[in-house]
């Protein structure tokens, strides 16, 4: 007669199983956008490493030529004059500050595709925290770049809290049903 109260073991076990057999597909989609990012800002770091102990404007020049931009454009002249704030200690500030976040995107986008919750957590709270900072660059200087990247992580933002909502909601169902069960 134990055999009645396994049937609901095994029920909730085969549900879990399934559960888990379904990939969410909205994490699998940040998870690779955060891969992507993860690459971008670890190539920067490779970039501003690879600057080290050169001459700046000789390569900006360069590269604006092998680009086909007119060396005296406004574009490259901004960039040339910017370019003349950055020293070496700088660039390895720099290149410090782009593989950390690198390795925080890869961290974020292993674990979303993973499904693990301290992945969802570590994801909503750095889009939080650089909200200030998105809004606040977007104020100074409105472009469609900026616009995107705040609406992107917008989205990324609510799916995060929808779903970490529904499992919150998912889980106090399952502790509910466990404990009104008789021994």
């Amino acid at each position: 007669m134990g055999d009645r109260r396994a049937v609901p073991v095994l029920q909730e076990a085969e549900a879990e199983v399934r559960a888990h057999a379904h990939h969410d597909r909205g994490l699998l989609a940040i998870g690779l956008f955060k891969l992507g990012k993860a690459l971008l800002f670890f190539s920067l770091g490779i970039g501003a490493i690879h600057l080290l102990h050169k001459d700046l404007g000789d390569e900006i020049l360069r590269l604006a030529k092998d680009l086909k931009f007119d060396p005296e454009s406004r574009i490259v002249t901004l960039i040339l004059n910017k370019a003349d704030l950055i020293d070496d200690h700088r660039l390895k500030l720099i290149s410090l500050g782009t593989f950390a976040y690198s390795v925080l995107a890869l961290a974020e986008g292993i674990g979303l595709m993973l499904e693990k919750a301290w992945a969802e957590y570590l994801t909503l709270l750095l889009t939080i925290s650089f909200l200030p900072w998105e809004l606040y660059e977007l104020s100074r200087h409105l472009n469609w770049f900026r616009l995107t990247l705040l609406l992107i992580n917008l989205a990324v933002l609510w799916y995060l809290v929808l779903l970490l909502k529904k499992k919150s909601e998912t889980n106090e169902a399952t502790r509910g049903g466990r404990t009104r069960r008789p021994s």
